[in-house]
């Protein structure tokens, strides 16, 4: 059989199925994938695929934010407003870093640091829904029960990044926790709301347990689809030196 033929055969067992046939490719599990896309219907479907660029604003704590995500390639930048002054975080895919409200600067490529960031960006940017984008692959672990409820439970691992359980709720298929069984931690993800094309969760509430046990609320106020620029990810000293040093309080 040729590679076309063999192609097209993928295509239509995997849609009789009910998968996204990308997912089966990018190494979720047949029953993983049957979970992720039915999520992946209930907050938008096929609106995900006309986003280029995502940003939001909220409070992390009592702290306002602002917050730039790139679902199309790695792409993860936040802007904190600390007592201190400004503080900027970002990851472009190939390093992690960050200016702290003093102006100091710091940037690592190794690869826990790395690893790390690259876990953050692909589970709040909810990178998950692009199966085949991010090179992640996902196995079932079944029905969880919790509070008098039911959901279908998924672990997630980005190529070079960290597992994550998905628990999604078997009523209406959204994601509602997220939990990182190697800390204990775990995010409880509510509030959701349309924007656009797309169901958006605004709240993510930390649930107690393991080193983000005291880790604080983000409350998401506003979020937006403009495209992104890829410039924003990757750190220019000049610029990042100008935005900290203007944010700073004044004697």
């Amino acid at each position: 059989m040729g590679i076309r033929r063999r192609s097209l055969l993928a295509f239509v067992l995997a849609a009789a199925a009910g998968l996204a046939p990308a997912a089966q490719a990018q190494g979720y599990s047949r029953a993983a994938a049957q979970v992720i896309s039915r999520a992946f219907a209930a907050s938008g479907g096929s609106g995900w695929y006309l986003l280029r660029g995502w940003r939001e604003t909220g409070r992390l704590g009592g702290q306002p934010y602002e917050r730039w995500i790139d679902p199309v390639r790695y792409g993860l930048r936040v802007e904190t407003r600390e007592s201190g002054g400004l503080r900027i975080e970002g990851f472009n895919g190939q390093a992690d870093w960050q200016v702290a409200p003093s102006g100091a600067m710091t940037a690592v490529n190794d690869h826990p640091a790395l690893a790390e960031a690259r876990t953050e960006a692909f589970f709040e940017g909810s990178l998950f829904l692009f199966p085949g984008r991010f090179g992640a692959k996902g196995d079932y672990v079944g029905v969880r029960r919790r509070g008098g409820r039911a959901y279908q439970v998924v672990t997630v691992k980005p190529w070079n990044g960290r597992a994550r359980e998905l628990w999604f709720d078997s009523g209406s298929r959204l994601l509602a926790r997220i939990v990182d069984r190697g800390t204990g931690s775990a995010l409880a993800v509510s509030d959701y709301r349309r924007v656009g094309p797309v169901r958006v969760a605004f709240r993510y509430t930390p649930e107690g347990g393991g080193h983000d046990a005291n880790a604080p609320v983000r409350q998401i106020q506003s979020v937006s689809f403009a495209p992104v620029d890829r410039a924003l990810f990757s750190l220019d000293p000049a610029d990042a030196l100008a935005r900290v040093r203007a944010m700073q309080p004044q004697p």
